[in-house]
């Protein structure tokens, strides 16, 4: 079986995770990966040298300012770069043996086709509490938090196209949430 986390920046997801390890679940972690593969894969590396250019890694490091530069500077290049990294990431997930996978941009970048997933959990919550965990968490100002999360799908677009919503708002009971999903799953 194959579960899909998803959710918006500040949505919470990754106490979500924390909570499911408590119940002995290991979620695979997309970003923590894409970091490793691109630091470690030799063939992503080939890839992405092809793709933006031989000054995106010096000495085998990558350089994040360039691949951030050529990531903004279309979405085809960003495209291009997803189509690079994603199948990466997709295979090592499958290779990985876990059942769980946790990915913001799940629908937005539609790395739920790389992958067939039986069920997604969308964690959710209101507007002005992601604003404040984002804020919180990057030190950042409020404009640039609600940039954010504008640049991600619709939270309630996510919600309709996943499975089990999570209200991680702050006042709901979350552990039970999560369990009533596990539950369900394992009917």
């Amino acid at each position: 079986m194959k579960i899909a986390i998803t959710g918006g920046i500040g949505s919470g997801k990754s106490h979500v995770c924390q909570l499911l390890a408590g119940y002995g679940i290991k979620v695979y972690d997309c970003d923590a990966a894409a970091k490793r593969l691109m630091a470690s894969s030799p063939p992503l590396q080939a890839r992405l040298q092809e793709l933006v250019g031989g000054g995106v890694y010096i000495n085998k490091v990558l350089q994040k300012s360039v691949l951030a530069q050529y990531l903004l500077a279309s979405d085809a290049n960003k495209q291009a770069v997803d189509d690079v990294v994603h199948p990466a990431v997709a295979a090592d997930f499958m290779a990985s043996g876990l059942e769980w996978l946790e990915s913001a941009i799940l629908f937005d970048s539609g790395f739920y086709r790389r992958v067939s997933f039986d069920y997604v959990v969308c964690v959710s919550a209101p507007i002005e509490v992601r604003v404040e965990r984002i804020m919180r968490r990057d030190n950042t100002t409020r404009e640039r938090a609600l940039q954010w999360i504008g640049r991600q799908m619709p939270q309630e677009q996510v919600e309709r196209l996943s499975d089990f919503v999570v209200c991680n708002d702050g006042r709901s009971n979350v552990n039970q949430q999560i369990e009533n999903i596990l539950k369900q799953i394992k009917r």
